[in-house]
């Protein structure tokens, strides 16, 4: 499967309205980062994104997105649902559907309530399908399987993405990765989840939510976050939902740095938009 980062920044994007500081006004490219969304493409022709922001229509653009399966939302805040109704385009032929837990799916309800009402003359909207996750789905050969984490108090959804393929000599083969943003803290139980499938269960890279280097109450830190990455046992670690604070070349020295002090054998670094990974 193919996993392409649509976004990397944190809510409010960089640059930041206003701002005029080294990061903001940097002239590396890696430095721009759209609000978070990731595009997943399966070698079956599977087509799916977690996380709608308000770019997804220029995101959605940039990667050549055609078609979307299904759509995965982490939690309902506006910068993960505002670019849903981009989805207009990609739903005309059947409605999409729009996977959450509990709170984000009522939340889509109330955020989208044009979408189910019959009354709007003119104008368009998006044919979507909400349904409430309570266990993986499975989308052709991929499997998104919903981990449970908290964002402060927030109950929010990480995604593991499982792909199967079949091996003439050995039978059927997996690998996955894991995407979690906005993550505060992970459980035992979501640790677990992510280690179900044995071996071929474990991440080969894990995507996940490192805000800055100080600490945070609904974030975690770039250490935080590298150190969920080994408890998973993933092999590599791509940091999302960045703040302005550090360039992305600053980010990198960070990661060499903690690494080698710390004696850890994970690879980290920082995602950047338009970044493309094979698993």
């Amino acid at each position: 499967m193919k996993l392409t980062i649509l976004g990397s920044g944190t809510s409010q994007g960089v640059p930041v309205i206003g701002c005029g500081c080294p990061v903001c006004t940097s002239s590396d490219s890696r430095d721009k980062r759209f609000r978070c969304s990731l595009y997943v493409e399966g070698a079956g022709g599977e087509r799916a994104v977690i996380d709608t922001g308000p770019e997804f229509r220029l995101q959605a653009l940039r990667a050549g997105i055609q078609s979307l399966d299904a759509v995965f939302l982490t939690h309902a805040h506006a910068d993960h649902v505002h670019g849903l109704d981009d989805l207009r385009q990609l739903s005309w032929k059947k409605p999409i559907p729009i996977y959450g837990n509990n709170i984000t799916i009522e939340e889509f309800h109330e955020r989208f309530a044009y979408i189910f009402r019959n009354t709007q003359v003119g104008g368009g909207k998006p044919h979507v399908k909400p349904i409430i996750v309570k266990r993986p789905v499975q989308l052709g050969r991929l499997t998104f399987a919903p981990i449970p984490v908290k964002h402060g108090n927030i109950e929010i959804l990480g995604w593991k993405i499982t792909e199967t393929a079949e091996n003439a000599i050995s039978g059927k083969t997996s690998a996955s990765a894991v995407y979690l943003t906005d993550c505060s803290h992970i459980d035992q139980d979501g640790f677990t989840l992510i280690a179900e499938g044995g071996t071929q269960g474990t991440p080969l890279a894990a995507i996940i939510g490192g805000l800055r280097v100080r600490r945070h109450e609904t974030h975690f830190s770039f250490e935080e976050a590298i150190n969920a990455g080994v408890r998973m046992k993933t092999k590599q670690v791509y940091l999302t939902h960045i703040c302005h604070d550090y360039s992305h070349k600053k980010i990198e020295e960070y990661c060499r740095n903690f690494i080698q002090e710390q004696g850890l054998s994970i690879k980290a670094e920082p995602a950047w938009d338009g970044l493309r990974l094979e698993i």
